[in-house]
């Protein structure tokens, strides 16, 4: 091909690392599914939806096997990254039998604190000029991805691989945490409670009570503006009382940024403002305690050391992210 991003590589044999992941994590949660299957709300639309995720894969192997190229391993590789918007809410599925863990986080944050950050945070700077930029911050989670995304394949299409390897495993890490810790974070909890026993220090257990009750209401009384709405659409859309200890907005930006780091200083600090604000921004709008956010910042550390050990031990790569 003339264009020089669609160049000719070698056919791969075999699944991409990034695709091995993405198996390994499909078949355990199928196990799961299996396993739960009696409890399981829609058990069989769910393994049905796995079906067409190892299809979809199949496709676009045989799409790949026919045109290998920098076009058709981008294709590959982005699937699997674009199904990581479907495997947020699948946690939701399994975590909502269990117990609810929201009143132990939330009086280790009164008893750290003396208060509700994040209650406190909000009701204290609802102006436009805050929340603004905020909700800027929270909302660029996914253009940071793709940014990242972007740049190695464009710019360093050697370590192009080893990125999505991380990235999705790193993301499964937090995934199957979430599958075992059901916590919801305030913006679930501190409605199911009432804002009064919140004010008053007292948080109760609620059981499965998210089990049957997954609404998210309204964000805390800001003063509307554009990415206020964006942020409060697309969580009335894809949020579920699911994932919020560790953070892993903050986790996953957090290993963004080593990425982007490793990779580029310009491309690192055009990111960096939008990564604090939207690390600051996981308390403001209560998606999360600022226990989950620190455990996300201190565990990115931790799973960025693992996946990328995991990514050298076993695909064999001498080049470091």
């Amino acid at each position: 091909m003339a264009i020089s991003l669609l160049k000719k590589q070698d056919a791969t044999k075999g699944l991409f690392p990034v695709e091995v992941v993405g198996v390994i994590y499909t078949a355990l949660t199928t196990l799961f599914l299996l396993l739960f299957w009696a409890k399981m709300d829609h058990p069989g639309e769910m393994l049905l939806d796995r079906l067409y995720i190892v299809a979809g894969m199949v496709a676009l192997i045989g799409v790949y096997k026919l045109y290998p190229c920098r076009l058709t391993t981008f294709m590959r590789c982005g699937y699997q990254l674009a199904l990581l918007s479907y495997w947020y809410p699948d946690t939701y599925e399994f975590n909502r039998y269990l117990p609810n863990l929201d009143h132990l986080f939330a009086s280790a944050e009164q008893w750290l604190f003396g208060c509700q950050p994040a209650l406190v945070f909000c009701h204290n700077f609802p102006q436009l000029w805050v929340s603004e930029p905020l909700n800027l911050g929270y909302f660029s989670y996914y253009p940071m991805i793709a940014s990242v995304a972007l740049w190695y394949f464009i710019r360093r299409y050697d370590l192009f691989q080893k990125w999505t390897f991380v990235l999705a495993t790193s993301f499964f890490v937090y995934y199957l945490i979430y599958i075992i810790l059901p916590v919801t974070g305030p913006q679930f909890y501190f409605p199911a409670i009432g804002e009064q026993n919140v004010l008053d220090g007292v948080f109760p257990a609620v059981g499965d009570y998210f089990n049957t009750h997954r609404e998210l209401l309204p964000g805390p009384d800001y003063e509307h503006g554009f990415f206020y709405s964006l942020v409060e659409g697309s969580q009335q859309v894809g949020e579920r009382p699911t994932a919020a200890f560790p953070s892993s907005h903050v986790g996953i930006s957090t290993i963004l940024m080593f990425m982007a780091f490793r990779g580029s200083k310009r491309l690192f600090g055009f990111l960096f403002p939008f990564y604090v604000l939207l690390c600051v921004a996981t308390v403001y709008i209560q998606a999360h305690y600022v226990i989950d956010a620190m455990a996300g910042f201190i565990s990115a550390f931790l799973i960025y050391a693992f996946t990328s050990w995991l990514y050298r031990k076993f695909f064999s790569t001498s080049s470091r992210i």
